[in-house]
């Protein structure tokens, strides 16, 4: 198993969900935490275990993100105006790798992050090769001519698990995509719930 593959799975184990809705996930088998005292573990958590709970949820849902990445995330949700838990997703849509996740272009999020890292993406006709850039409501982003006839592409195009959500228009004949919008939280297709007012409220203490 590789590294990414076994931090993945540590991820849904300790969390005890399916945060990505894999089928692949150790969860389906194994709702408890890892370790030999895993199933030991459902004691109720305090505010701030809820809270702090949130948080790995949405972090390990958008890759595993840093704590400095995600916390310059949430600082900027907070100097936006409305409310900051729905700019706060707003803003994780926005990331490249999460729109090439979103359009079905790799199969997981972890996979898109390392499409953009090794040049795969245009954005206007541009190369970039960072994840965490956001990508603006009708930027045109393509998949790099010789990219196109990847396996990893053609076999996540054909994935029965997900669809590609409004917001996201995506064409895979083209291999062209763009945000449409900004997607509010009820918009987003998280296969599990996600609580961003936790999220808030973990870094308002």
């Amino acid at each position: 198993m590789s590294k990414r593959q076994s931090q993945k799975h540590k991820i849904d184990r300790r969390l005890g969900e399916n945060i990505w809705g894999r089928p692949k996930s150790p969860v389906n088998v194994r709702s408890y935490g890892p370790g030999q005292h895993g199933q030991r573990r459902k004691q109720k958590l305090s505010d701030y275990g809820l809270q702090l709970r949130a948080k790995q949820k949405l972090k390990g849902y958008y890759g595993n993100i840093t704590e400095k990445s995600f916390r310059r995330v949430y600082n900027e949700a907070t100097r936006m105006k409305g409310d900051t838990g729905e700019n706060l997703i707003g803003l994780l849509e926005q990331r490249l790798d999460a729109v090439i996740y979103r359009s079905k272009f790799v199969a997981t999020v972890f996979a898109a992050r390392q499409f953009v890292n090794h040049g795969h993406v245009l954005v206007n006709g541009k190369r970039v090769t960072i994840p965490s850039y956001q990508v603006k409501v009708g930027d045109v982003i393509e998949v790099r001519e010789r990219s196109k006839q990847l396996a990893i592409v053609l076999e996540a195009i054909d994935l029965p698990e997900r669809d590609v959500p409004d917001y996201v228009s995506a064409d895979h004949s083209k291999m062209t995509t763009q945000l449409a919008r900004i997607p509010l939280l009820s918009d987003v297709p998280y296969p599990v719930q996600m609580e961003p007012n936790l999220v808030v409220e973990f870094y308002s203490r």
